[in-house]
């Protein structure tokens, strides 16, 4: 059985967001892919999605262990 990836998840709140933080191992691929519209049946691709759709705020960076995505939302 494989084991699961590696993980890290952070968040803070300055009193006028809460800002989350997920770090990865990443992939090959460069940006990460959001899809223009989802399939709300299908089991997965939707992440991102619905992140940009929820969130005042996003992005994303490589970092040395991997890629980090981060998002906002205003309070």
């Amino acid at each position: 059985m494989q084991g699961f990836p590696r993980l890290a998840l952070q968040v803070f709140d300055d009193g006028q967001a809460i800002r989350v933080e997920v770090g990865d191992e990443g992939s090959v691929d460069g940006m990460p892919v959001i899809p223009a519209q989802v399939d709300p049946l299908s089991e997965s691709g939707r992440g991102l999605w619905l992140v940009r759709e929820l969130s005042s705020a996003w992005g994303w960076g490589q970092t040395e262990p991997g890629r980090t995505v981060w998002f906002e939302v205003a309070l």
